[in-house]
């Protein structure tokens, strides 16, 4: 399968180095690549590519969250709703290369084509870099496209206070990224995200394109477990009230119920706490997350409940005492079938073989599918790793998705 075999074709060349230059923002002498939200390498990141959006002619807007849109307008279709891509820029800590900044470049790519091959869209197409997707110095993840769909106040949102005792809205206007439009100023007709599967499935299988009929729902909380400190040497077991013993116990718990859900429910503990956190004290507090996902929300409803009892069921057999506050909640999203079906048309009228897929991550697309159809598109991931350094996609792969987002754009908005 060659780049020339698309009805359009992007500039694979043009977008591949925008990949590797964006992907060098935020890179530090350890050759480590962090970008957080509103922080000084997510401003350079920024600059760059309102740069390349300002290059491409689009009207550049920024949103008071400080969500970037580039946007196409057409000489008669300035009133029509747009569709929208994109994605986000800011990373997690030590990060790869692609995750979010394929979604944004391959939108502006795919507009930049379309414009230079003389195509004249009935609608508006715009590209997003939504802030704070990550959620690693500013919780909730997913923030910007979830301002931007309703489901948090701008203010609330502002009013976040950073892992490094930041304020976010201060940050943005710090970086020069506090804009004075009201997100969701721009109502989407359609929203496409192209993002890297971040997962094993599509590399395993040897399949190019997922076409993305889901995403789980997503819950986190953070569990408190309350005992009683004390000597390691000289207090028996029996009588010990071990926070750390039971924060334990709700690991191995948590993977068990996993392990007898098919596949269905993931249970992380990402985080996790012991006070006074020394090598002979029995821990008299622990402190530690939980990330639950499943993408039906019976399911979801049904593990969440199933640790609440199991807590109050290991809070009175040993003897401590627990607390669970919700940190984030969302609820698992269908996606627009009939975008899917697109997807799979396009990538077969091109010899281009696809699957259906769930979304086993959070995205961008799962806030803004509650105000617009949406949908998404996935290309490999070598060995599935993301959120690390050693993230990598074939150049490939990030072309051939990029030519069946630019063919779905095109079907979706000629004439």
């Amino acid at each position: 399968m060659t780049n020339s075999q698309f009805n359009l074709s992007i500039n694979s060349n043009r977008l591949l180095d925008r990949l590797q230059e964006l992907g060098q923002m935020g890179v530090d002498n350890d050759k480590k690549r962090t970008r957080l939200a509103a922080s000084d390498t997510d401003k350079a990141g920024r600059d760059l590519l309102v740069i390349w959006m300002k290059e491409a002619g689009l009207e550049v807007e920024i949103d008071r969250i400080g969500n970037i849109l580039g946007v196409w307008y057409g000489a008669e279709n300035r009133k029509k709703a747009p569709l929208l891509l994109g994605s986000h820029i800011d990373t997690v800590i030590n990060a790869g290369m692609y995750d979010g900044c394929y979604g944004v470049l391959a939108g502006l790519e795919v507009i930049t084509t379309l414009k230079e091959k003389g195509f004249m869209p009935t609608r508006p197409i715009a590209v997003a870099a939504f802030t704070n997707e990550e959620g690693v110095r500013y919780q909730p993840d997913m923030m910007g496209s979830l301002v931007y769909a309703g489901g948090l106040s701008v203010d609330d949102a502002l009013s976040a206070i950073g892992t490094d005792g930041t304020r976010l809205g201060k940050e943005l206007e710090r970086i020069g990224y506090a804009g004075t439009k009201e997100p969701g100023f721009l109502k989407p007709h359609v929203y496409i995200e192209l993002h890297i599967e971040q997962g094993p499935i599509l590399d395993k299988l040897g399949v190019p394109i997922g076409a993305v009929e889901n995403l789980q729902g997503i819950t986190w909380q953070r569990i408190t477990i309350e005992g009683v400190a004390n000597h390691a040497g000289t207090t028996p077991t029996e009588m010990r009230r071990d926070a750390g013993l039971a924060a334990a116990r709700v690991i191995t718990y948590l993977r068990d119920r996993a392990n007898n859900s098919n596949g269905s429910t993931v249970a992380t503990v990402g985080t996790i706490d012991f006070k006074p956190n020394a090598v002979n004290v029995i821990p008299s507090m622990a402190t530690f997350t939980v990330d639950l996902r499943n993408p039906n929300e019976q399911r979801l409803q049904e593990e969440e409940q199933a640790l609440a009892g199991y807590l109050k069921e290991l809070a009175a057999s040993e003897g401590v005492s627990i607390t669970s506050e919700q940190l984030v909640r969302f609820n698992p999203v269908t996606f627009d079938q009939t975008i899917v079906k697109l997807i799979e048309q396009v990538a077969s009228d091109h010899g281009l073989q696809s699957t259906r897929m769930t979304s086993v991550a959070g995205h961008d697309a799962q806030m803004i599918a509650r105000i617009c159809p949406t949908a998404m598109i996935f290309v490999p991931s070598i060995d599935g790793i993301s959120h690390n350094p050693k993230e990598y996609t074939k150049d490939l792969d990030l072309i051939l998705g990029a030519n069946v987002l630019l063919n779905v754009v095109s079907q979706l908005t000629g004439k």
